[in-house]
């Protein structure tokens, strides 16, 4: 199966050949997005390659970017911008893997308390630490938060 990297390469091209000029835009955006991490990782000496993973962060952190864009955007007025962050919202979900359930994140959270001996809130960071990797780009962070605070409160 190929990366989500390879993945984009191909979309690139194929818009390219294709004459999809939106989707080559959010594509190139995407992929412009993943070589600044990559170029800043050999920087600060963290490496250059970016995996599965360090790529779903990134789609990841853009998803959210691009629901605040929309909300401010329809605040604003601007239904030609909430069109275009939509669909580009849209085409980067595509590269996320499915999404999780509200009882599946329910029962991490039981596994990641059981596992972290988490006893109070205080604990909240060991969680975290635990359910972070399991549930990245698969369930929105603010529910995981609100559902290991519940479980700790």
């Amino acid at each position: 199966m190929p990366t989500i990297k390879e993945r984009l390469s191909e979309i690139i091209k194929n818009s390219m050949k294709s004459g999809d000029k939106d989707t080559l835009g959010f594509a190139r955006n995407l992929h412009a997005a993943v070589r600044k991490e990559e170029i800043d990782g050999r920087t600060d000496g963290k490496g250059g390659e970016l995996d599965d993973a360090g790529v779903i962060a990134i789609i990841t952190k853009l998803v959210k970017q691009r629901k605040d864009s929309i909300d401010q955007f329809a605040k604003g007025g601007r239904e030609d911008l909430v069109k275009k962050e939509t669909a580009e919202l849209t085409f980067l979900q595509g590269f996320l893997p499915a999404g999780l359930s509200e009882a599946e994140v329910r029962s991490l959270v039981d596994w990641a308390v059981t596992e972290s001996k988490a006893a109070s809130a205080k604990d909240m960071g060991q969680v975290m630490k635990l359910l972070m990797p399991k549930i990245q780009g698969r369930a929105d962070a603010k529910l995981v938060n609100q559902l290991v605070r519940e479980k700790l409160g």
